[in-house]
């Protein structure tokens, strides 16, 4: 029996897993829990704490660029759209994305995921100049060895949503609720464009991946595949839970809203039915100079894992 000490959210599509009703034969997953999930990001990439470890994709992808030892399945925990994470003060000058120009604009860090793909849609959809807006962070950077644009002033520990309620900021991107009549979203039809969005791009956003230590992968070719097995199982059991109908708790409920953009699988596992939003969220990590080169998203991942759906 391998026993692999493993940090993971307890999500609808991950709970058969944690509570064991889910097994994957000759595996052991020793369940930390940590919470916010975020926390286990850093110290799995700075101290290889985790065997198995959830991570945000942009981490990852940081933390491949600086030769960490761990690597992805393409098991895709926790995903969303993007327009509605961002808000502005209506005193601000704003009144569209192009406005947010020359002004400065929160967000948690900066290869923080939600960040990157707020910022993705901004350029390619409404053609704003990331580089003439200044992004005040207020975090560390999961990935000590990145180094920041020039463009990203560091306010540490300060509140994005007190900043951007008194003016200091022009906008926020995942600020929270922000109790102000100043503070309004940027897309306050955020839902249509997202379906909109994705209609046109066929793009459903990553947020959070699953890693592997990469001597464990090198110990054990299988072990990839089976812990890929071991999590489509538990998502399975949410999936019969979407098809039975009857009654749905909150996170479920949101999951089944979210079948009515993306189909009946509302987190599809699997390079072959994630490589567009794998090849964006790729293209936005190089264009904001996250990444110093492109990649393949086939080198993301074991090679025996990519035909696995």
């Amino acid at each position: 029996m391998t026993a692999l000490k493993t940090a993971i959210a307890t999500y609808p599509h991950t709970k058969a897993l944690k509570d064991g009703s889910v097994t994957a034969g000759g595996l052991q997953f020793d369940h930390v829990e940590v919470s916010p999930i975020v926390a286990a990001f850093r110290r799995m990439v700075r101290t290889l704490e985790f065997d198995v470890s959830e991570m945000a994709i942009t981490t990852y992808l940081t933390a491949k660029a600086h030769c960490k030892a761990f690597t992805a399945l393409p098991v895709f925990i926790m995903r969303q759209f993007h327009h509605a994470p961002i808000v502005y003060n209506v005193k601000s000058g704003v009144a569209s994305p192009k406005d947010l120009e020359g002004k400065k604009v929160g967000v948690r860090a900066y290869t923080v995921t939600t960040g990157v793909w707020v910022r993705g849609i901004l350029k390619s959809e409404y053609g704003v100049d990331l580089d003439k807006i200044t992004w005040v962070v207020v975090d560390e950077e999961h990935v000590q060895e990145y180094r920041k644009p020039s463009n990203v002033e560091e306010r540490p520990k300060a509140n994005l949503g007190e900043m951007v309620a008194k003016g200091e900021l022009a906008a926020a991107i995942g600020a929270g609720k922000v109790d102000s009549p100043d503070v309004k979203p940027l897309f306050p039809n955020a839902g249509e464009l997202e379906a909109a969005w994705y209609r046109k791009t066929g793009i459903y956003p990553i947020n959070h991946t699953v890693v592997i230590k990469d001597s464990l992968l090198q110990a054990d070719p299988t072990l990839g595949p089976r812990v890929f097995g071991a999590f489509k199982d538990a998502k399975g059991a949410l999936l019969k839970q979407l098809a039975g109908g009857g009654e749905l708790s909150g996170e479920v409920q949101a999951l089944a809203q979210r079948r009515k953009v993306v189909g009946d699988d509302p987190l599809p596992y699997g390079l072959a039915k994630n490589r567009k939003a794998m090849e964006a969220i790729i293209r936005f990590a190089l264009e904001q100079k996250i990444l110093p080169r492109a990649v393949e998203p086939e080198d993301m991942f074991p090679s025996n894992t990519l035909g696995l759906e």
